[in-house]
């Protein structure tokens, strides 16, 4: 290792929480190296996400508020004060489940890449990714990213593959824990039975607090209510299913039809008929995310692959997307009438213009998670027995406002009242509560100087409610306080006085409890 270059703060992983990391950690004055795998910054939120995934509307960080603030700036700014795409960009009723403010992928890149190159302290570089890591017992001493090796006094993993993690060998998960092991009702495999929950008026109306107006969280419409039999509870390597949130279009001038994958097999998609419609949600500018096209367990081989693996199986999950978006367009299978709705449908030409309009990266919703110092589990999700709200942890650092949920990770189902039931995914919105997250959660076994905020601690279920991006934007921020911390105390991030820290973000705004009731 020749001629290292040092820096105080090294995180890999340009996503919301790596970013919100990076900025507040070098507003504390830490050097920062920040490297991104994908040539765009801001993971999700810039790649066709097109919504923000949010229960409270809260205070939460001060860099989300920014962040957010930002978006409705930049609408206000070049539409108008009146104008229909700013209201898009706004929250709307807490009862309306998608009206949490809307935004393009290209807004979002904008405003991620304006945040960092504002801060004179974060050196970028983009189409990097950590290599190999030298660790010397309980502490890393350097990562080589390219060529280049890098020293630094705390390294942080803030991408959604976590790389750096594995390397580093601390302890991690891939896949579903067994019901027994931590206690957990939805853990394992699992059948669980759904209902629609909404008004005469087609409000949600789950959880029911919530709809009368005495707890201040948004509303779902679809909870989960029963588990069904063969749900063994066995453990398994299963993982949520992946899928592009491909960014979609109605408006004619900017709607480009996708041509036919060259490996399209028709045969794929013939379980959609006879009504197979295309659409988007979070729209904005004529432009929303489409959250489909989700072949189950094509995904279990990504989070341990390399980057090669990884690639072969995104491309495999965009030809099925593209593909079941061209059958359901030119297919005489289906309705003419609901082929011509859906050739109203197309990629937004003007997002990702150098990438065929295709998002750079991939609806990767769980890969690995760590297994830290703290597991976040079911239990801290839920009400604790004989209190009004989960259990409080006396080191929490960010909340959790989504319910603990998963969508399908096995392709089997069984059958309700002559319903397809699918195989491990469940929603709890009337049962979930915001519940704190302990720092010990970014916090690896056996190694002092490197925090998770992003792959962190959980199980299975728990991660329901951990894999949001404005809860990564909350665990982000504050591992960028208890870097400086750490720096300026000269200690390990392991060692800083959690209490002390805690004390910082409580008089930086950084809400570390779970205020959500209605005063």
């Amino acid at each position: 290792m020749k001629n290292p270059h040092h820096y105080d703060l090294f995180v890999a992983g340009g996503t919301p929480g790596g970013i919100a990391c990076a900025v507040r950690a070098a507003r504390e004055g830490l050097t920062v190296l920040l490297i991104n795998h994908t040539p765009i910054l801001g993971g999700m939120l810039a790649n066709g996400l097109s919504l923000w995934d949010l229960f409270h509307d809260g205070p939460r960080s001060p860099i989300f508020h920014e962040f957010a603030s930002a978006v409705r700036e930049h609408y206000a700014s070049t539409y108008g004060k009146d104008s229909q795409q700013l209201r898009d960009a706004c929250p709307g009723p807490r009862i309306l489940e998608h009206a949490t403010g809307a935004y393009e992928p290209s807004v979002a890149q904008l405003i991620s890449e304006r945040m960092v190159a504002a801060e004179r302290n974060i050196t970028l570089r983009m189409r990097a990714d950590v290599e190999e890591v030298l660790r010397e017992g309980n502490l890393i001493k350097a990562v080589r990213v390219g060529e280049d090796w890098i020293t630094a006094d705390t390294f942080v993993d803030a991408s959604y593959e976590a790389d750096l993690m594995a390397l580093a060998k601390v302890p991690y998960r891939v896949g579903r824990e067994a019901r027994s092991e931590f206690n957990e009702t939805y853990a394992g495999k699992l059948f669980a039975r759904k209902i629609m929950a909404r008004d005469e008026k087609g409000y949600a109306t789950s959880p029911r607090e919530a709809y009368e107006g005495k707890l201040n969280l948004r509303t779902w419409h679809n909870p989960t209510v029963e588990i069904l039999p063969g749900s063994t509870g066995e453990a398994d390597n299963a993982v949520q299913a992946y899928n592009y949130r491909l960014c979609l279009t109605n408006r004619p001038e900017i709607c480009r039809l996708p041509e036919k994958p060259d490996n399209y097999d028709r045969t794929r998609y013939l379980h959609l008929l006879p009504h197979g419609r295309l659409g988007a949600i979070g729209m904005v500018n004529g432009k929303g995310g489409w959250n489909l096209g989700r072949p189950i367990g094509w995904n279990f081989e990504y989070p341990d692959a390399d980057w090669s693996k990884r690639e072969s199986i995104m491309k495999d999950y965009l030809d099925f997307a593209l593909g079941m978006m061209f059958f359901l367009q030119n297919d005489e299978a289906v309705d003419p009438a609901t082929r011509a709705l859906n050739r109203q449908w197309g990629l937004a030409s003007d997002e990702f213009t150098e990438n065929n309009n295709i998002p750079y990266e991939f609806y990767a919703r769980e890969t690995r998670r760590l297994v830290g110092r703290y597991v976040f589990q079911e239990k801290d999700g839920l009400v604790a027995p004989g209190e009004t709200r989960p259990p409080h942890h006396a080191d929490s650092i960010a909340y959790t406002d989504w319910p603990l949920d998963s969508v399908q990770c096995l392709a089997e189902s069984v059958s309700f009242n002559g319903q397809a039931v699918p195989e491990g995914a469940f929603f709890l919105s009337e049962e979930s509560r915001p519940a704190e997250v302990p720092y010990r959660c970014l916090l690896p076994q056996g190694v002092d100087n490197l925090l998770v905020p992003v792959c962190l601690s959980s199980t299975h279920v728990g991660w329901g409610s951990i894999r949001l991006e404005p809860v990564w934007m909350h665990t982000g921020e504050s591992v960028g306080f208890a870097a400086a911390q750490a720096h300026h105390s000269k200690q390990n991030v392991a060692d800083i006085d959690t209490a002390e820290l805690c004390k910082t973000l409580t008089q930086a705004r950084v809400k570390t409890r779970c205020e959500y009731f209605f005063e």
